[in-house]
């Protein structure tokens, strides 16, 4: 099992990162594939001002709403324009690729909610829907053929009530934290004025954008309005760090190429997962090429995902 920089990390792997950020010195830090926002919002908590990236329109937006965001929540009001006639076909869908992940039903009630998201006035707001959305989404793609009739039978408007009460409280730790959704030589590039590099490396596979992003592609193709956009997105990542690596020395390549980007950056924290395809030493040797290496940590997650994670700071 791979976790890469769309995956949900569990609650042990989040912590293991957490254990070694606390060691660390820093009031700042840049993630330039943030994927689940949960590493940067309990930063946030530790007062720490958070830039996070990510190449993925899915992660982006939920970024906006829980980091980048301040104070706005959705309102009464807001839910009910949401929510409004969601499942009220309208005279076309706005977005047919919808309809390879959602039955009829379903297929309509995410394409009205996407369309009256964007009627919300304010982005935060958008930003909010648009992860309640997602959230919605992955409680219906979480049943398959053997366990679809214990999905409870309520309106997908109700669960949006519903897991809308589950969203981490929005936190204001009174700065300014940012959200971008940049190709990641661009964003290392522009943080001039951070203290700390948090570099989770993409795992180095062959596939295209869409198999990368495994089941998280119904969200980004939800969010484009279609399938449309997927040979652009790997135009625009081509050559960078989390395109597909044909050979470990073009993956070490990709690498150095960022890390040079990010040497103005005081201190790197760089976390992957041992996978067989680049040795600890390869890694290794590519950042102490560029950098001395200050500490290394490493925990087994054997018995719960059959892999071992490593944080190399430097």
């Amino acid at each position: 099992m791979a976790i890469n920089s769309s995956a949900t990390p569990p609650s042990s792997w989040l912590g293991f990162e957490l254990s070694v950020l606390r060691r660390l010195k820093f009031s700042s830090v840049a993630l330039p594939f943030t994927g689940e926002p949960e590493l940067c919002l309990r930063l946030k908590r530790w007062n720490v001002r958070v830039a996070a990236n990510d190449p993925a329109l899915w992660s982006y937006t939920k970024t906006t709403a829980l980091v980048e965001n301040r104070s706005e929540q959705l309102s009464d009001e807001d839910f009910e324009l949401v929510l409004d006639d969601a499942y009220v076909p309208r005279d076309k869908q706005d977005n047919q690729s919808i309809t390879k992940w959602f039955n009829e039903t379903d297929s309509w009630w995410f394409d009205n909610v996407r369309f009256n998201a964007e009627r919300l006035d304010c982005p935060y707001k958008r930003a909010l829907a648009l992860t309640i959305g997602m959230m919605v989404g992955d409680y219906v793609l979480s049943f398959d053929e053997q366990t679809r009739h214990l999905r409870e039978p309520l309106s997908l408007s109700k669960v949006f009530r519903q897991l809308a009460g589950t969203l981490p409280a929005v936190y204001d730790n009174t700065l300014r934290n940012y959200a971008s959704n940049q190709d990641v030589r661009s964003f290392v590039a522009e943080r001039q004025h951070t203290d700390l590099l948090f570099l989770r490396l993409p795992p180095p596979i062959i596939k295209s954008a869409s198999q990368r992003l495994g089941a998280a592609g119904w969200r980004e193709e939800w969010l484009q309005g279609g399938d449309h956009f997927w040979d652009e997105f790997e135009r625009a990542s081509a050559g960078l760090l989390g395109a597909p690596a044909q050979s470990k020395q073009q993956y070490l390549g990709f690498l150095e190429d960022l890390l040079q980007r990010a040497a103005h950056l005081p201190a790197w924290a760089l976390a992957y997962v041992e996978n067989g395809f680049i040795s600890s030493d390869d890694l290794l040797d590519s950042v102490s090429r560029i950098r001395k290496i200050d500490s290394i940590y490493s925990k087994d997650f054997s018995d719960l995902l059959g892999v071992r994670a490593t944080i190399i700071t430097a």
